[in-house]
């Protein structure tokens, strides 16, 4: 049987101050092995230096590797775990940026660095989007990332599960006033591609926005496994069988019984 166990962590951060931010990161890192061995750790979208950055990004990005990177590895290899993180990351030239979720290994090594492709509203003029949707091939399975505003499109996930991803990390900073879409969005994503969704959201305020919280792990079938409220910093566990994604997939034949040649327009850009 192939199982891997999952924290996802929910967390307020402070607006623009990195160090702060992993430190707390750290702290509940602690708490996180201190309860349960695990597999992975998620920590919600820009996790180290909160969302309403302005053009103060142009300060925070990072490069990555790079400080923050770094700081993480050192957590996951003293702790022999993945931790996938939300962070500000830009390219040798300064002025191109992502939001990015980077998961580091158990090792220290950087596993992969996911650049969010559907950017919302002020992001668009702070952040370039990214255009990869790879799967990630790990010891622990085959996984997917991605960040916030990714899961409102269903065609990211799709395309990740299609080339075989088995569960998706997602990091977000999503808001109390869609916090509805939020909790349809994820189980809808779970159940179209049978598969697991481990989100973890912030909770909070910053000057422009509330965040909803309400992180959770969602199963194949689109049930909420575990999940927080909309308010408590904390973190949620559970042991995923990855085994239950190859044989739901085998009953309802999801992929299988796709008609792709009907859905043309879907790959039209307007």
């Amino acid at each position: 049987m192939r199982e891997v166990t999952v924290a996802v962590v929910q967390m307020d951060t402070k607006l623009g101050e990195s160090d702060a931010n992993l430190a707390k990161m750290g702290e509940m890192i602690r708490q996180v092995v201190a309860r349960q061995r695990v597999d992975v750790i998620v920590f919600p979208e820009l996790a180290t230096t909160g969302s309403d950055c302005g053009a103060r990004f142009t300060q925070l990005n990072q490069r990555v590797p790079g400080p923050s990177v770094n700081v993480i590895a050192q957590r996951a290899q003293d702790t022999a775990t993945h931790i996938a993180f939300g962070i500000p990351t830009k390219e040798r030239v300064e002025s191109i940026a992502f939001n990015s979720q980077v998961l580091v290994g158990p090792e220290g090594d950087l596993v992969s660095h996911y650049r969010k492709v559907h950017l919302r509203g002020i992001e668009q003029t702070l952040f370039r989007p990214g255009f990869k949707l790879e799967p990630v091939e790990t010891p622990l399975g085959v996984l997917g990332q991605q960040v916030g505003w990714d899961v409102f499109y269903p065609e990211g996930i799709r395309s990740l599960c299609m080339d075989g991803a088995e569960f998706i990390l997602v990091s977000a900073a999503w808001d109390r006033e869609h916090a509805d879409e939020w909790r349809v969005f994820l189980s809808a994503r779970a159940a179209e591609n049978a598969c697991f969704i481990c989100a973890a959201n912030r909770v909070g305020e910053e000057p422009g926005m509330a965040f909803c919280g309400e992180s959770m792990i969602v199963g194949p079938r689109g049930q909420v496994i575990v999940d927080l409220d909309e308010t408590t910093e904390g973190f949620i566990l559970a042991r995923l069988s990855l085994d239950e994604t190859r044989r739901v997939r085998e009953e309802t034949q999801i992929f299988q019984t796709r008609q792709p040649l009907s859905y043309r327009s879907v790959v039209r850009k307007y």
